[in-house]
């Protein structure tokens, strides 16, 4: 008979300390990868303002026009159906990771950690070591101190504006900030939003950095029903390590009844968030690994196995039998298939509705002053204010034509030229000649209006309306 399901407990949070945090620098596998995430999204972030396809920036969300470019791509508000699933891919996205290996996404990739790393390199650079910092911070202020403390806090700065700046060149071209800002043209808004995320980002990264994964983060808070006792997670082996307590090299620590774990507290002293990994999983921890890199060399020195902490479930922690798994065995648990299931449906839902996109539309609208004439030889007008748009990075000549009655015409303009990414309203005529405006006298006909692309012959746009036809 299977189990009941049970999440796995998570301890109260238990931090080393309410004050400021000096974390201690390490190196080892997981901080190499914590900076390969560092490098990797940064790149993304900063870079991709300044790229530019057909002469256009490559992602610009231009909320004055209201239409997004998309690497060549023109989304419209009304297509904010993909954005809505770009969301509903990363929350699944990170519900998927989060039941394969916990917080790895806090510990990785998450900007908090991201900013969080580089303002503690900074800090490093200018202040010293653990040690020195903490020497720094007892110490009274003199000339030193001030140098210090002042270089630090103008590089947090300088990085903090540079941030404001890139956000907001994500929804003004960037290339026109760039220009504005020593000209001091900067638009109210332009300038109110870089200080203001530039501000959020000082604060966050220079001084609340852990207090927002544990106070404000309301992922941090739901975690621990997203997780089971198969989920993998950074995890302290009781069962080797304890009792713990110091020891010379190369003594016998069975014979004085002593575990694996030295109590040299580097764990400790590495943890970003100041928490101690050695008693449990705790609603603090963001999965980022330095503990594992800190005393897996202290087990090196000892000549004992690696692996004291390490990537782990719940149940190989307690010793259960055949707890260990295979990859493939990890990935084919319900909850996994599940949200990989619903993942790949929702993107592939996603990638389909893109390309079927239409890139050419038409929007019909009625002209509220003139809703139906009479003019000369007895024929009818109505006049409609048509909205087309080219959703295209190339230029368009397009044929206006529409559908009806016979002796329906445009009296207006049938040719139209379309930049890329235009969108142009237009006002047209469409009169019925006087026999059939007879014969269809006091109804309301439908009619419709075609949009073709020259070029294309293919590439259409329909918009249907009606023609008002009086008595």
């Amino acid at each position: 008979m299977s189990q009941p399901h049970r999440v796995i407990p998570l301890v109260p949070d238990r931090s080393a300390t309410d004050g400021k945090i000096h974390a201690r620098a390490v190196t080892g596998l997981h901080t190499r990868w914590r900076w390969a995430m560092v490098w990797i999204t940064q790149l993304v972030f900063y870079g991709l303002p300044w790229l530019t396809l057909d002469g256009h920036q490559a992602v610009l969300f231009d909320l004055e026009h209201e239409r997004f470019h998309l690497f060549g791509a023109v989304l419209y508000p009304q297509d904010l159906i993909y954005l809505t699933g770009l969301l509903v891919i990363s929350a699944l996205l990170l519900f998927f990771a989060t039941t394969v290996a916990g917080r790895v996404w806090c510990g990785f990739s998450c900007p908090q950690t991201v900013y969080t790393e580089l303002f503690m390199w900074i800090e490093h650079r200018c202040e010293g070591d653990r040690r020195a910092r903490q020497r720094l911070d007892q110490s009274p202020w003199n000339a030193d101190k001030l140098l210090r403390r002042g270089g630090k806090h103008l590089a947090w700065g300088t990085l903090s504006l540079w941030t404001g700046f890139t956000l907001v060149g994500y929804f003004t071209p960037i290339h026109s900030l760039a220009l504005a800002v020593p000209a001091a043209t900067l638009g109210p808004w332009e300038g109110f939003w870089t200080l203001f995320y530039g501000l959020a980002t000082y604060g966050n990264a220079g001084f609340l950095r852990e207090k927002v994964c544990q106070h404000m983060c309301p992922y941090g808070r739901f975690q621990g029903s997203m997780l089971d006792r198969d989920t993998l997670i950074v995890a302290y082996d009781h069962l080797r390590g304890e009792p713990r307590g110091a020891r010379a090299r190369g003594s016998d620590a069975a014979a004085r009844g002593l575990g694996a774990c030295v109590d040299c507290t580097l764990c400790v002293q590495v943890c970003p968030v100041g928490i101690d990994i050695r008693q449990g999983l705790q609603a603090a921890c963001i999965s980022c690994g330095v503990c594992i890199d800190a005393c897996d060399p202290v087990m090196d020195k000892l000549g004992a196995p690696r692996g004291l902490i390490r990537w782990a479930t719940q149940r190989e922690m307690a010793g259960e039998p055949q707890a260990r798994r295979s990859l493939r065995q990890q990935l084919a648990r319900p909850r996994v298939l599940i949200y990989g299931g619903l993942l790949g449906l929702v993107s592939l839902a996603l990638v389909v509705g893109l390309l079927q996109r239409p890139t050419l539309r038409l929007n019909a609208m009625r002209d509220r002053g003139v809703m139906a004439r009479q003019v000369e030889d007895g024929r009818i007008e109505n006049v409609y204010r048509l909205q087309a748009m080219n959703a295209s990075a190339t230029p368009r000549e397009l044929q206006l034509q529409v559908r009806g009655p016979d002796g329906l015409a445009l009296a207006s303009d049938t040719r139209l030229q379309l930049a890329p990414a235009e969108a142009r309203t237009v006002s047209v005529t469409v009169q019925l000649e006087a026999g059939p405006a007879q014969a269809l006298a006091g109804q309301i006909v439908p009619i419709r209006f075609e949009l073709q692309d020259l070029a294309t012959g293919t590439d259409t746009a329909l918009a249907d309306s009606t023609l008002v036809v009086p008595r």
